[in-house]
């Protein structure tokens, strides 16, 4: 009776180097890899042209017209992992064209006053100063100087110093929006909160 072992088992393909290409398949895998360990490069190229002639016989639809094989070419340096070293007869693709780095995105992170307000308040804030004077841009400086307490609040939830949201105002503003705290008051703002005893009680069943 024959003694079976590990080594009378074929490999399973989990256990093997993975496939570049999966539509080629292993064979070609492993036949290009084989080309390229080949020492001597007249060997190498011989090895090589004949892998391309194969694969063109198999798979037709990789040659173009007149018999072009640069597709054919390419499937090959692609399955080699770009190793292989051989007087291609045409332009193959490289790691670099199939792969390109992304050029990397400048961040330009600009100076924030006062990160409670934002970004946003601050080019609002410019916009508005540029204005001529009319109710439209006191309407937008009321709404402004009212949403910058609402920030404030957020931060500091005892309370806000009207006095500070305009002087911060004024500063944004570069002095273009000054405002009086004793003849310009904001809104008071309080938070709500929902008591549980406001709640519907549920009947009882």
């Amino acid at each position: 009776m024959t003694e079976f072992n590990e080594q009378n088992f074929l490999p399973y393909n989990t256990d093997l180097d993975p496939v570049v290409l999966p539509e080629f398949g292993r064979t070609f895998q492993k036949m290009i890899d084989y080309c390229v360990s080949i020492p001597d490069r007249e060997e190498r190229n011989a090895c090589a042209e004949s892998i391309a002639a194969t694969m063109a016989s198999m798979f037709p639809s990789l040659v173009g017209e007149g018999g072009d094989m640069t597709k054919v070419w390419d499937q090959i340096n692609i399955i080699s992992r770009f190793r292989l070293d051989v007087d291609f007869p045409c332009e193959v693709v490289s790691e670099e064209t199939l792969n390109p780095v992304p050029d990397s995105i400048p961040y330009t992170a600009s100076h924030i006053k006062f990160r409670h307000y934002g970004k946003n308040i601050e080019m609002m804030i410019e916009r508005v100063a540029e204005m001529e004077d009319s109710p439209e841009k006191d309407s937008l400086i009321s709404m402004i100087a009212h949403h910058m307490k609402k920030l404030m609040l957020i931060h500091n939830k005892e309370g806000v110093d009207d006095a500070k949201i305009l002087r911060d105002l004024a500063l944004y503003s570069n002095g273009k929006i000054d405002l009086d705290p004793e003849q310009y008051l904001l809104h008071e703002f309080k938070e709500i909160h929902v008591s549980a005893s406001g709640k519907k009680k549920r009947k009882k069943q």
